[in-house]
């Protein structure tokens, strides 16, 4: 049972769901007071370095939205485990948390090695995947601002595809592709924020994705957005020490990267 049965199908929860998740968490960071003891750059350094306004950053990110929505609709419309009386029988919750911790897996898989290649395929990178990187300081609303084909190679098809793979019903893609809309929103923040759970479990978290979008760290710290794994198996890691500033606020600064 789920708050959403009789109102609304799995399937219009799985694809509307994470978007509305999307705004919801975003805009709660974005309507946040200035917490300037807690960013990891300056405001002056946002206004700086980042070469795309907020207006140009929220149409892309709707444009993304509208392609994600639409492959979801279909992506369900032809993965339906409804039986004749059109009830769909839902796994255990054991079986649930496998096939989410699965899903995991394939999106961080699929997501590092896409994502790694579009930054050594140069063609790749100065018309497809900078467009992401204009966003030298990340900030949440931005987190899915990337070029349409990026968009639809990296998020997609690799949502789409850790849905296939894991064998998960509709419903519990609900869950899945929230959660992971939320993660990656806070990979995206900014904020170094006091008893953030996920800075707690996750070692690949804001500061981490951070070091990503800096010069130094442009060519490592390629996973996202669960875990560090396949940057620590194939030398792309880098870590990093959070530094206070004598202004206010933290840096995240790279230690040492592990050679290819």
């Amino acid at each position: 049972m789920v708050f959403w049965e009789g109102y609304v199908s799995d399937e219009a929860m799985g694809t509307f769901a994470p978007i509305l998740v999307y705004w919801l968490y975003a805009g709660l960071y974005q309507l946040l007071p200035h917490l300037d003891n807690y960013r990891l750059h300056t405001r002056r350094e946002e206004d700086d370095k980042n070469s795309v306004p907020l207006p140009s950053v929220v149409k892309g990110v709707l444009l993304q939205q509208l392609v994600q929505a639409t492959v979801a609709q279909g992506l369900f419309l032809l993965t339906s485990k409804a039986n004749s009386s059109g009830i769909t029988v839902q796994s255990s919750i054991s079986v649930q948390i496998v096939q989410i911790v699965i899903a995991m897996l394939v999106m961080d898989t699929w997501q590092y090695f896409v994502h790694r290649y579009m930054h050594q395929n140069k063609f790749l990178y100065r018309h497809v995947h900078s467009q992401h990187h204009r966003l030298v300081v990340p900030y949440a609303i931005g987190a899915l601002y990337n070029h349409p084909l990026e968009g639809l190679l990296l998020d997609t098809f690799g949502g789409a595809i850790s849905f296939l793979v894991s064998g998960m019903t509709a419903r519990t893609a609900v869950i899945f592709f929230c959660f992971a809309v939320i993660k990656t929103v806070d990979d995206h923040c900014g904020l170094w924020l006091p008893g953030n759970i996920f800075h707690i479990l996750f070692q690949n978290n804001t500061a981490y994705h951070d070091i990503h979008h800096q010069l130094q760290g442009l060519k490592y710290n390629y996973s996202q957005p669960f875990f560090p794994l396949w940057d620590k198996l194939f030398g792309t890691y880098m870590p990093y020490n959070l530094v206070k500033r004598p202004e206010g606020g933290f840096e995240a600064r790279a230690v040492k990267a592990m050679k290819d």
